[in-house]
């Protein structure tokens, strides 16, 4: 795993609550975190969501949207179509929370083993995936992004 002095510094205060915790309160931690989700306002993206912009491989249908903001970072939401997709909307809460409005430097530098850290090594094989997947395409829009920032 990453050394936690790896992540933004936005998001090692969270990746810390997750240090050394038992599976009992790091459920609630979750749990709590998910009850946080706010979904993609409708001036982003309203149903029915963009493929392009679809999780692969995600059991909770989630999606990414970003969009520049006035300070040259990126705002960037999520939509979790799965009512049962707590892991994803934690995942999302979490990574708003804690990033919303940075640059994409900053978002594209999340480590890898993020979601292992925040949801333990136990995690099922698909859960994972999904998760690894918000991830990765959370960077791959932020990339986008920034070049179009870039070329404007």
């Amino acid at each position: 795993m990453a050394d936690i002095s790896e992540y933004p510094e936005t998001l090692r205060d969270v990746m810390e609550m997750f240090e050394d915790i038992d599976e009992h309160g790091r459920a609630e931690i979750l749990l709590d975190y998910s009850s946080r989700f706010q979904e993609v306002p409708s001036y982003i993206a309203q149903r029915p969501f963009p493929e392009d912009h679809r999780v692969q491989r995600c059991e909770s249908e989630a999606y990414v949207f970003t969009e520049p903001n006035a300070e040259g970072g990126i705002n960037f939401y999520f939509a979790v179509e799965n009512p049962q997709g707590v892991s994803a909307k934690a995942l999302a809460a979490i990574l708003q929370e804690s990033l919303m409005g940075e640059k994409a430097e900053t978002i594209k530098a999340i480590p890898h083993d993020i979601v292992f850290r925040l949801f333990g090594k136990r995690i099922s094989m698909g859960k994972g995936e999904g998760l690894l997947g918000m991830v990765a395409l959370l960077k791959y829009f932020a990339d986008l992004t920034q070049k179009e920032q870039k070329s404007e």
